[in-house]
């Protein structure tokens, strides 16, 4: 099937009628992922290698309201009340900017990751700093190995400076295959990218075996570790790679206060990692510049916020076991979360399935890997959950 490549502005006034139907991407959940170019396929879908494709939705002039919004792994019950409180006693003061506040934000992170202020760097969202990262190491060309499929930000960017994507299949049990990717590794690789627990899997890759192959690789390459998703475990902390930077290990470490804490809108995350890399991204844009003050005390007080935080980790929990059984009653295979989403496989082909569930003003992903296609929702509340869960019944029993 043959291929076009066409970037994201171009798809939107090709899918859209009006100007404001730009309004669309976040209910689409398109901005999640960077505007980079895309290639199509005949029908309209974007293909990101021989193994992964995602659909794309026919986009519903005027739109169609989306009632559970279960497309782009948001948190329904964020900012927690402190962040929200500390965002409006702040919100006058958005006339100034932020460094001093920044720099309070970046020393109580670095407490928190038992590492140097120095090992810390800023940016509004973490998928932020993946793309600035693929845009300093890869703007004189090279290769970047991963998983397939994985999280695209950092990897779309990457290929659209001039990298080339060494796309490593996952294992049979979802993990990543890391001895494959560490012989996929040559003397053009730049840097490695693992997402850990993975999107759009929602899978994880065995802590030890893990730590094993960040410490040795990085000897020989840069190794890039995305755990946006890490606090959703029980034990999240005992599962970061953060600890290898005291080490002395050449990795980097990326978290986000978009989805535990809810933030998503306020857009703060951070890169851990060894002074020499964060001058080295630091030498081409500035960490922190595009972090508003309400969102960085809004940060600060998150942080603090240790009833909220386990708050979401038990609803998304309640809410993830709630379709775990609701898809076993129907028969769906699922692939066991860690978490705030989960896929399973479908026999409808994904754009048409994404139109239904639309006119049923319900809001997912769907792709296509492993030779399935698959839908990926993300958790919200209960009630919208069970919208979702009626949907399905209407769509696809």
């Amino acid at each position: 099937m043959g291929t076009t490549n066409i970037n994201r502005r171009d798809w939107i006034r090709k899918s859209m009628l009006t100007a404001g139907g730009a309004m669309a991407l976040p209910y689409f959940g398109i901005a999640e992922t960077p505007m980079a170019p895309l290639t199509l396929d005949a029908k309209g879908n974007a293909v990101y290698s021989q193994f992964f494709k995602e659909f794309l939705p026919d986009i519903p002039v005027p739109l169609a309201p989306i009632t559970a919004k279960l497309n782009a792994n948001e948190n329904p019950y964020g900012p927690s009340p402190m962040a929200v409180e500390a965002f409006k006693n702040t919100a006058a003061g958005g006339n100034r900017y932020a460094w001093k506040e920044l720099f309070q934000l970046v020393d109580k992170i670095a407490k928190f990751e038992g590492v140097e202020s120095k090992n810390i760097m800023m940016g509004p969202g973490s998928s932020d700093l993946l793309e600035k990262t693929a845009m300093v190491f890869f703007m004189n060309g090279g290769n970047v190995v991963s998983a397939d499929p994985a999280y695209m930000s950092l990897i779309q960017v990457a290929e659209s400076v001039g990298a080339k994507w060494k796309p490593v299949p996952l294992k049979a049990d979802w993990s990543h295959d890391l001895k494959a990717m560490e012989q996929a590794i040559d003397d053009e690789t730049k840097l490695v990218y693992i997402c850990n627990p993975n999107n759009p899997t929602g899978t994880m890759t065995d802590h030890q075996e893990l730590v094993d192959f960040c410490s040795r690789v990085s000897e020989k390459v840069p190794v890039f570790v995305d755990e946006a998703y890490l606090w959703f475990l029980d034990e999240g902390a005992k599962k970061s790679m953060v600890s290898l930077i005291n080490e002395g290990k050449d990795v980097i470490i990326a978290r986000t206060f978009s989805k535990i804490h809810g933030m998503a809108g306020l857009r703060v995350g951070y890169i851990v990692a060894l002074e020499a890399t964060l001058n080295r991204l630091q030498s081409i844009t500035r960490g922190g510049m595009g972090i508003t003050l309400p969102s960085v005390h809004a940060a600060m007080a998150a942080m603090d916020d240790a009833k909220f935080i386990e708050k979401s980790r038990m609803l998304n929990a309640e809410c993830r076991d709630y379709v775990a059984k609701s898809l076993e009653e129907k028969g769906f295979e699922y692939v066991p979360s860690h978490t705030s989403f989960m896929i399973f496989p479908i026999e409808m082909e994904g754009k048409e399935f994404l139109n239904k569930m639309t006119e049923l003003n319900v809001g997912v992903r769907a792709f296509q890997f492993m030779g399935k296609n698959w839908c990926r929702v993300s958790m919200g509340t209960m009630e919208e959950m069970k919208m979702f869960t009626a949907a399905i019944n209407k769509v696809l029993v």
